[in-house]
């Protein structure tokens, strides 16, 4: 039976593209629903991806930290975002990342200070000049990821990057592209939909 560390390092070294076509699939059939919705950012959508049916489960978890850890710069120290979304993104890259010998703690940005307690905003180990990375699930105006930025950015830190699994194409990329911050991520909302309908 191989290890843990051997079974993370067997995917690992698995193709990227192998690894990504399978989390398609995965995301396709968990996550992927139609129907009317309202989003977060108050817009209305004919159809909605619950990231969390895949960043939650075993196999999609495990390989979208993989895949975020492939894309992450060299010196990003920590990796976080706006709760609750981020909070599975951010654990599983850092303990993922620590088996394959990469140190970043995980920290979680509240919707709003804690009541009690510290009253705080950021909950986790980041310090306070570290380099970070802003993890999300789904990106459509990217107002989730912008307000991680600032609270975090608030705390003393330099946002470095943000990843997030799907993009949406309803301008997540300018917003970043305006505070000058990398975006990268997995898959364009099309290749989902394309996928959901091979999949029937």
């Amino acid at each position: 039976m191989l290890s843990v560390e051997q079974t993370i390092n067997t995917i690992w070294q698995s193709d990227s593209n192998l690894l990504k076509d399978k989390l398609l699939a995965i995301l396709a059939r968990q996550s992927y629903i139609e129907g009317k919705i309202i989003l977060s950012s108050g817009k209305e959508s004919n159809y909605y991806v619950d990231g969390k049916q895949t960043t939650l489960s075993y196999e999609g978890g495990t390989i979208i930290s993989i895949l975020f850890l492939k894309l992450l710069k060299e010196n990003i120290q920590a990796v976080g975002g706006l709760s609750v979304g981020a909070d599975p993104l951010a654990s599983g890259v850092s303990q993922i990342g620590y088996l394959l010998g990469r140190n970043l703690n995980a920290f979680y940005v509240r919707k709003e200070p804690k009541k009690h307690g510290r009253s705080l905003w950021i909950e986790g180990p980041l310090k306070s000049g570290e380099t970070v990375a802003i993890l999300e699930d789904v990106v459509t105006t990217g107002t989730s990821s912008l307000k991680a930025c600032d609270k975090v950015t608030e705390y003393g830190c330099k946002v470095k990057q943000v990843l997030a699994i799907v993009d949406r194409n309803e301008g997540g990329k300018e917003a970043f592209r305006k505070i000058g911050v990398e975006y990268n991520y997995l898959f364009d909302i099309k290749e989902v939909i394309e996928r959901s309908k091979i999949l029937g």
